[in-house]
């Protein structure tokens, strides 16, 4: 069933109300959480020579955007959170942008690589084509995304007060297909343990050239 605009803004408003009740807490949660493999994964699949513009997209407190700029690439962070915004700027020292993932404007042909680390599963599946669209056109010519979401059976709603959209592999790859990117690799997380026991589905893709891109209106 087609979510209607109203249904849409509900849906954003009460997922960021969560994360701005409890920033401190996530904050704190998170911290300590090891995502070295996903950021090795996004830079070694960008061409060309460090620095890169990277966007951490859904960058919550700034852990993973003060990675990147450590690195010395340059890290710009976006968040439809405010309180994780002003968090990430005070600990980071990078721009930040203040974006809801359902009303985005992204500079075209900005970035070398999109981090959506554990972010794009909060976007309904039927507003998801023209996000994924909207982060394509960001990226450079051969630009990368990466992104991490929680793994389904192609499920979507409410979950402890968060929307959140739960996608098996197969469902996935035709999505990203459709919006103009090419898989790269994938693997599911925490590694080091069987499958039944890595809940999230990480992935690595390329924006097509131009020739793919037009068959994936």
């Amino acid at each position: 069933m087609r979510l209607h605009s109203d249904e849409l803004e509900q849906i954003s408003a009460h997922t960021l109300a969560h994360y701005d009740q409890r920033a401190e807490e996530f904050r704190a949660g998170t911290r300590s959480h090891d995502v070295s493999q996903n950021i090795a994964a996004l830079l070694r699949h960008i061409h060309g020579h460090p620095p890169f513009a990277i966007l951490d997209f859904g960058c919550g407190p700034g852990r993973d955007l003060k990675a990147f700029a450590s690195l010395g690439h340059c890290a710009i962070g976006l968040d439809g959170a405010r309180s994780f915004v002003e968090m990430a700027c005070a600990d980071t020292g990078c721009e930040v942008w203040h974006q809801d993932f359902l009303k985005l404007d992204l500079p075209p042909g900005r970035f070398d690589g999109v981090f959506a680390n554990a972010s794009l599963f909060h976007v309904p599946v039927q507003e998801l084509p023209r996000v994924l669209r909207q982060l394509r056109d960001t990226l450079k010519m051969n630009g990368v995304l990466f992104c991490s979401n929680p793994r389904g059976d192609n499920e979507e709603g409410w979950n402890n007060g968060r929307y959140g959209a739960y996608h098996a592999l197969a469902a996935w790859r035709s999505r990203m297909s459709d919006a103009g990117f090419d898989e790269l690799e994938h693997y599911y997380r925490p590694p080091g343990l069987p499958c039944a026991q890595q809940p999230w589905l990480a992935s690595v893709w390329r924006k097509a050239g131009q020739d793919e891109a037009r068959i994936h209106p």
